[in-house]
């Protein structure tokens, strides 16, 4: 169980990508300085479960491990959009195939890790008829963990935003008032939208929101309260009945859920 290699491995890998361009810098650490959140989140979470040391030990594994491929990813192609790149999981497992770094876990593990990693991204997980419970677990934790930083990144650059403007964080989308009422429909129907139907930076932000839909600890819905992450990302959106239906609706779904 040895966290301390993986961490010092990933803070020597990382520190491969620092460049003197701003830019790049800026980016290569936000998701540096991510992935090690998304440790910290993983392990709430798995106290919160009662999970064992072993468990989370292999969970924090997953946390570090689940956005090395961004770097590659962002020094290749500039973007950290999937859609015009490629998918930064499976460029990630790819990393972590050449590299040997799990090496020292067991296959079993490895094959948890890996799993969990190339699931992290995907918009459904597979059905439990055709997953092990381990790993079914593993990337609903990592899911929920990545969710939760995610929505701490955003809120905290929506609110500043007008004084540092970062493309790579928009995916590039156009920044216009319109919305694609496809994600509206989703989220009134409980659905998670998907990615590729991206077209605008207020569509990202219905995106996010949608993501509530695919949460699947309490704890989590605990701190999506808590963290006030709803009301954070609406306020940043037109003042539209659309938009008024939404917050309702997230409202009354995160009320019976999140007590349920």
């Amino acid at each position: 169980m040895d966290t301390a290699f993986f961490h010092s491995w990933f803070l020597n890998y990382v520190k491969g990508f620092y460049s003197e361009d701003p830019k790049i810098q800026k980016n290569i650490r936000l998701k540096e300085e991510h992935s090690l959140r998304v440790c910290k989140e993983i392990i709430q979470l798995g106290k919160a479960l009662d999970l064992n040391k072993n468990a989370l030990f292999l969970a924090e594994t997953i946390a570090l491990f689940h956005d090395i491929g961004r770097f590659e990813q962002f020094r290749t192609y500039g973007t950290f959009n999937d859609k015009v790149s490629e998918n930064h999981a499976i460029l990630g497992l790819k990393i972590l195939e050449e590299t040997n770094v799990l090496s020292r876990l067991t296959k079993t593990q490895r094959s948890i890790v890996c799993k969990a990693i190339g699931y992290h991204n995907v918009r459904k997980l597979p059905d439990p008829a055709d997953e092990t419970p381990d790993c079914l677990m593993y990337s609903k934790l990592v899911r929920d963990a990545d969710k939760l930083d995610i929505w701490r990144v955003v809120t905290t650059y929506y609110t500043q935003r007008h004084k540092h403007r970062n493309p790579a964080l928009e995916l590039e989308l156009p920044d216009t008032p319109e919305y694609s009422l496809c994600f509206v429909e989703d989220i009134l129907n409980n659905r998670v939208s998907n990615s590729h139907a991206l077209k605008t930076y207020n569509d990202m932000k219905l995106l996010q929101l949608g993501w509530i839909f695919d949460i699947n600890f309490a704890q989590t819905f605990l701190f999506i309260q808590q963290r006030q992450i709803i009301e954070k990302i609406i306020t940043t959106l037109p003042d539209t009945e659309d938009i008024r239906k939404i917050q309702n609706h997230l409202k009354e779904y995160l009320e019976k859920t999140g007590n349920s």
